[in-house]
């Protein structure tokens, strides 16, 4: 694929640097100028890209190059390549990646999409140190092309002035906008796994058009522009999409306390035939009839009260497991597919169709990339395969007796600890694991063959009852 789309790439210093807010204000302040905006978040992230999906009114996707192949990359980029702009958020520190060369980091991304990257800094209580800072971020790697800076957090004009005038004296990298330091709530409130997330925030629209109306107030979005412009003509390979053609119907947990899909996933679902069906575990009183269920992650925690009330869809969906419906449960899903769930003390009772017991913390037990080999037999995957996905989890399992049904061996991450992940119970499968459809192009094909068993069952029992 030729890609010739203008694009920018979105870095930081570190995490909490302003990315999210610049990319944010920067997608929603063009598209109001009229510009078609497709937003990409770098690296493994639900919540920026579900953000920055609001921001631009259209879907966002993620871009890692370690979990996906650079023909994966090439087929997620050349879905958006007719647009205006390709807005990349970047991840961690511009060069932060899997080791001490920064391989798979945000640089590296930057570098194999020919993009240009702005560096956000936060110059909190700095000066002239910042042009030191941007020159070192320019020399480290004289391929990556650096064109310009945005300062955020300045706290007055005179500062704005010195860092502006040291920046570009030393460095000749421009300086393309200083946003000051926010005054009042912050439009972008956190909690433990990033920013709330844009379906639970009561005032989001108003949240991103002040974050718009401040870029478009104090970044040079013309200039800008031209920088994304100057992106020059290249080739990305493209891998082709799989046809497997399964027609049928995919219950999938669609609410404020799961909302952790890749589109990407859902759309390889969409793409071999499901029709999917969303299921809101808080609030619907009865299963949808379906052939196989999944359940991504999210916020289990949070919404613990009110998933515990509802016992009538988990009384639900312990019979149909026992009917032998396929499940596949990612993080949060495994949370909620546990008997119980203890989160401050309070034991809240979950689905329990998984003999386990699962505490929430107030510290990571998991972050970062995990690598697994699947070593038991089960309705997913082939025994022998390697699965390399991420986890992002404040819990663990504490107790049960399924945490013996184990089918991965984890040799990067933590998994469902011990070195193991991915409990397998009949057709359930539930692991700390989060794949991306494009990383692994046979997750789809699995979970859809499974189902097509499973609907072939049910329709042999309908047909020895006629």
């Amino acid at each position: 694929m030729s890609l010739k789309a203008p694009r920018l790439t979105v870095a930081g210093l570190s995490g909490d640097s302003g990315k999210t807010l610049v990319t944010l204000g920067l997608a929603r302040a063009l598209a109001e100028r009229g510009l078609r905006v497709a937003g990409y978040k770098k690296g493994p992230d639900y919540i920026d890209a579900a953000w920055l999906a609001a921001a631009t009114r259209t879907t966002c996707r993620n871009l890692d190059t370690f979990l996906m192949s650079d023909e994966s990359i090439g087929r997620s980029v050349a879905a958006c390549a007719a647009t205006d702009l390709l807005l990349i958020e970047g991840n961690r520190g511009l060069y932060d990646g899997f080791d001490a060369q920064g391989s798979h980091s945000t640089a590296e991304l930057a570098k194999k999409l020919e993009s240009p990257v702005v560096l956000v800094i936060d110059v909190t209580k700095q000066t002239r140190t910042a042009a030191a800072i941007v020159l070192g971020c320019r020399d480290l790697d004289s391929d990556l092309n650096l064109a310009g800076v945005i300062l955020n957090r300045v706290g007055t004009k005179r500062q704005e002035g010195v860092l502006r005038e040291a920046i570009e004296a030393f460095t000749g990298v421009p300086v393309l906008g200083a946003i000051p330091r926010l005054r009042g709530a912050d439009p972008l409130p956190g909690r433990h796994l990033g920013l709330v997330t844009a379906a639970e925030h009561p005032r989001r629209e108003q949240a991103i058009e002040r974050v718009a109306n401040l870029i478009d107030e104090h970044v040079d979005l013309d200039r800008l522009m031209k920088v994304a412009s100057a992106a020059p003509e290249t080739h990305l390979p493209v891998a082709p999409v799989p046809q497997i053609q399964a027609p049928v119907r995919m219950g999938y947990f669609s609410d404020p306390a799961f909302s952790f899909y890749y589109p990407e996933n859902l759309e390889a679902l969409v793409a071999a035939g499901a029709e999917l069906v969303p299921v809101a575990p808080s609030s619907d009183s009865e299963l949808p009839d379906v052939d196989a269920l999944y359940i991504g992650g999210g916020f289990p925690e949070v919404f613990a009260p009110s998933l515990a009330e509802n016992g009538v869809l988990a009384e639900q969906l312990r019979q149909r497991v026992t009917d032998g419906l396929p499940v596949y449960a990612e993080c949060g899903g495994l949370m909620y597919l546990s008997r119980e769930l203890i989160v401050d003390g309070v034991h809240y009772p979950m689905a329990g169709v998984l003999d386990i017991v699962v505490e929430q913390t107030r510290k990571p037990q998991g972050h970062g990339y995990e690598v697994a080999m699947v070593d038991r037999d089960n309705p997913y995957f082939l025994r022998g395969q390697e699965l390399a996905g991420h986890e992002f989890h404040y819990s663990h399992i504490v107790s049960g007796k399924d945490l013996d049904r184990t089918a991965l061996d984890v040799s990067r991450g933590t998994g469902c600890g011990g070195g193991r992940d991915g409990i397998v119970k009949g057709r359930v499968w539930a692991s700390y694991l989060h794949l991306h459809a494009l990383g692994s192009p046979t997750w789809a094909e699995g979970l859809l063959n499974t189902a097509m068993h499973f609907a072939a069952e049910r329709a042999a029992a309908r047909a020895a009852w006629a």
